[in-house]
């Protein structure tokens, strides 16, 4: 048979052997597909409520940005009078659980004085750790029978001493060192020279002017090995931490006073002080 020969079986619509799940011959007639419900070509239309509701936001959303934009200009503003009238912000960040004071040595001081405001910070950290292992040596002397009132100069010491130190001869320090002023460095050598003063005299600790055992030094310590040596023991040990401030804050003023001869701040501050007579006889 030819290949031109008709199929015979193109005049059959339906073959019952077929299989029904398998592809229909290509010749087989298929109902067209149903039509697209939209042209996509067809412009959707907006209503247009929608439209000013949009344009209404993009207002809003607008006049807040320029609202925003004007409220960063003004507290740059401020920012800058503030830097130009000499006024530090000071930010609390120490200690970092609860922090009561700014203090930023690594950002805010010179490098060259960096050291000497670190070790400063530790005779701070150590006054602190001095006073209360006074309060912890005096209240074992009065549980052996001293009394209460050497514990209670003992709390005195402690909750005036520390902030004490940090107000009167730290924070001066900590602000000539950053800001390079003559007065600030005055006043601190004037308050350090009256701790070291009274870290050497709780050292000894002799029965004047303060009840004797209400500050752990060396007389107090050998006093009370005799009847008590544990007691002694505690009093020995406050000693020996008021002997180590002692070393340490005399190390501290002896190179600051250094660093204060040697930048000029010594004349700086008699030109100073002698304006101010000046200014005064006037």
């Amino acid at each position: 048979m030819s290949r031109y020969d008709s199929n015979p079986f193109d005049d059959e619509e339906v073959n019952p052997f077929a299989n029904p799940g398998s592809v229909p011959p290509a010749n087989s007639r298929l109902s067209p597909l149903p039509p697209e419900p939209h042209d996509r070509g067809a412009t959707i239309d907006i209503p247009l409520d929608n439209a000013r509701d949009v344009k209404a936001k993009e207002k809003e959303l607008k006049a807040k940005e320029a609202e925003l934009r004007k409220r960063e200009q003004e507290l740059k503003r401020r920012e800058d009078a503030i830097q130009r009238a000499g006024i530090i912000i000071e930010e609390k960040n120490w200690p970092p659980f609860f922090p009561l004071i700014h203090h930023d040595i690594a950002t805010e001081i010179p490098i060259h004085l960096q050291r000497i405001q670190y070790v400063a910070f530790t005779t701070y950290l150590g006054l602190a750790l001095c006073l209360l292992w006074n309060v912890v040596a005096v209240t074992t002397a009065w549980i052996k029978g001293e009394g209460p009132t050497i514990w209670f100069l003992a709390i005195i010491y402690l909750i005036s001493g520390v902030p004490g130190g940090y107000v009167l001869w730290y924070r001066p320090l900590y602000r000539a060192t950053r800001t390079d002023s003559a007065l600030k460095f005055g006043w601190f050598f004037l308050f350090y020279m009256l701790h070291i003063g009274f870290c050497i005299f709780s050292a000894v600790a002799p029965p004047i002017i303060f009840k004797g055992k209400s500050l752990a030094g060396i007389l107090p310590a050998i006093d009370l090995m005799g009847d008590h040596a544990m007691v002694g023991i505690f009093y020995f040990i406050g000693f020996g931490f008021f002997t180590l401030e002692s070393l340490l804050s005399i190390w501290v003023i002896q190179q600051v006073y250094m660093y204060f001869r040697g930048s000029g701040k010594a004349a700086e501050m008699k030109r100073e002080a002698a304006r101010s007579t000046m200014m005064a006889a006037l």
